[in-house]
């Protein structure tokens, strides 16, 4: 076994029977008590030994709490965690899940016990004290009586050697063992269907052909769901697919029919061809064409009249006003 100075944190701990419970045993000068206001201070002389004992069934972070506070009550604390046998605990409390055995190891394990009492007493007497050297007890509050009426602790109270620990609320052996019980069918199917014996288990011939019914129509029912959940997916795909195709399709629309899509474009292109077309570029307003148009339909003037402006436009101004006189003169 590997050793240090906390082999705590290295190894199991040690059975009160064995070399190194003894040797941590007998460097302990049980002749000097350790009062209490010592051990909280961190005064004492020694190492404060700390006793707690249970059945340590089914073994859970409860108990490993109810040891960590034990552990930590005093500043220099050694740890017995003492446990009873079955005999006695079947006797006391009934049947247990686990053996003596599982027990010791499963507590042992915990990284806060210091040393593991096998075949615990149920009620703590002087010789038992003195034997292991035990400082204070530590338990819950609560009296423990397990029917008898009367707790097993009042007379470690009455000596002024108990310390109290708090209880885990919503976890104790009975609520696990109540949760197996619970969900029994669905335990005893998963062994069945791992392989293990229906003898084992105390199963009969007819109880196990129902418990291998149950697990074929648990497995159809799941490969159902699993069918179904394939097809929903499917049909998600398929409409997400054609939704992305319509919105496709509403844009390519709206590109070609829209107000500034293509057809819009062509056909006002096409106007403004038509426009150019009838009023070419260079003709303002179209003037050029209604001077055009009013000269051509003008009538021409009488012939007349034409050799008369002719006549006038070869005289000049003196010229015209001697033809006048003349005219006039005829005139008379």
């Amino acid at each position: 076994m590997i050793l240090c100075d906390n082999t705590a944190l290295v190894a199991p701990a040690a059975f009160s029977d064995s070399y190194e419970a003894k040797l941590e045993r007998d460097k302990c000068d049980y002749s000097r008590r350790i009062n209490l206001d010592e051990a909280r201070s961190g005064r004492a002389p020694r190492k404060v030994r700390i006793y707690t004992d249970g059945i340590y069934d089914l073994f859970h972070f409860g108990h490993a709490k109810e040891f960590l506070q034990a552990k930590t009550l005093f500043p220099n604390a050694y740890l017995i965690v003492g446990i009873c046998n079955d005999d006695l605990t079947h006797s006391k409390k009934g049947l247990t899940v686990m053996n003596e055995d599982e027990r010791y190891e499963a507590v042992r394990h915990c990284r806060y016990v210091d040393e593991i009492v096998k075949d615990a007493p149920w009620s703590l007497d002087e010789e038992y004290l003195r034997k292991h050297k035990i400082d204070f007890v530590a338990h819950d509050e609560l009296p423990y009586t397990t029917g008898s009426g009367q707790d097993v602790y009042a007379h470690i109270k009455a000596m002024g050697m108990f310390v109290s620990t708090e209880r885990t609320e919503g976890v104790s052996t009975s609520d696990l063992i109540a949760r197996i019980v619970k969900n029994y069918d669905e335990y005893v199917g998963r062994n069945l269907q791992r392989g293990m014996p229906r003898e084992e288990m105390n199963v009969s011939y007819l109880n196990a052909k129902k418990f291998e019914i149950q697990e074929k129509v648990k497995e159809l029912k799941e490969k159902g769901k699993s069918v179904i959940d394939r097809i929903d997916e499917r049909r998600h795909g398929i409409v997400e697919k054609w939704e992305n195709r319509s919105r496709e399709l509403i844009l390519n629309f709206l590109q070609l029919f829209g107000r500034e899509g293509r057809l819009s474009s062509i056909w006002n292109e096409g106007k403004d061809r038509i426009k150019n077309a009838l009023s070419p570029p260079g003709s303002p307003g179209g003037s050029n064409h209604e001077d055009d148009f009013r000269s051509e339909t003008e009538s021409p003037l009488p012939k007349r009249h034409r050799i008369f402006e002719e006549e006038q436009q070869e005289f000049s101004d003196d010229e015209d006003g001697e033809a006048l006189k003349i005219v006039n003169g005829k005139a008379d």
